[in-house]
């Protein structure tokens, strides 16, 4: 179905963008995967598929080194046409004790990020009439949770890009769309379910069951496998003319 196209997807040496990224490689599409630690890994897996990967380590929060990423995307590959908007960061404190760096780290890597990105890569798509612009928002874009002011505030910040993206190329062939998952188990939610293990003195499966059943009436965790196969659908001919949706697969917590 992507035979051809590229996709860029931020954030991907793990995780959702490793999954959404594995999707849209099963699909025939060329990656250039994202992100902290160990690339060679993920570029094996992407590579077993049967598609070209590229990898560039550029750090999210520096406009800089994103349109070093873009550039060397296009030149690896012609262009980007699908654009995916994984790369996040978290910190959970109090709003009058959230260290001051921390929030400007989470606005520029969850928000100024897919800003970036996006300005780059619609040229291209708008050239070509053909684009797909997919931003991992959270459910946390739908709705808030105590603690989590930046996270919260830079996801809401990124519906509402998502919004303004999907207007301003709304009578063109790019779409823009957000996925708002509720709990997947990545590497950042692990971390969470450690810690409250330890303060509650839970085993880590115990801990799983608490952080679900405060939010989630599935009490389930998400899949990045499942993330994956809606970004898969954004970019099929059935996702031609949805634009600006905030998506959410959250087992049910937004429905409460």
């Amino acid at each position: 179905m992507l035979q051809g196209k590229t996709a860029l997807v931020t954030g991907s040496t793990s995780g959702i963008g490793l999954g959404i990224a594995k999707a849209l490689a099963k699909q025939g599409a060329n990656i250039v995967l994202n992100g902290f630690g160990d690339a060679e890994g993920p570029k094996a897996e992407i590579a077993a598929l049967g598609v070209k990967v590229a990898y560039h380590g550029a750090d999210m929060s520096k406009a800089s080194e994103i349109e070093a990423m873009m550039k060397f995307a296009a030149d690896t590959f012609g262009r980007v046409d699908i654009l995916v908007n994984n790369a996040g960061i978290q910190h959970v404190a109090k709003i009058e004790d959230f260290p001051v760096e921390r929030w400007d780290a989470i606005i520029a890597i969850n928000l100024s990020s897919a800003f970036h990105a996006t300005r780059l890569a619609l040229p291209a798509m708008k050239a070509a009439n053909w684009g797909r612009i997919i931003n991992v928002a959270s459910i946390h874009g739908l709705v808030g949770s105590a603690e989590k002011s930046a996270y919260v505030a830079a996801k809401h910040g990124v519906v509402g890009l998502t919004k303004v993206t999907a207007l301003e190329n709304a009578t063109t062939g790019v779409t823009c769309n957000a996925i708002c998952p509720g709990w997947v188990l990545t590497p950042l939610v692990q971390k969470q379910v450690d810690a409250k293990a330890v303060a509650m003195g839970l085993s880590n499966e115990e801990a799983k069951k608490v952080l679900l059943q405060e939010k989630e009436p599935s009490m389930q965790f998400t899949t990045p496998e499942e993330l994956g196969e809606l970004a898969v659908f954004f970019c099929s001919a059935a996702g031609n003319n949805v634009r600006g949706v905030a998506w959410n697969m959250d087992g049910g917590w937004t429905a409460q």
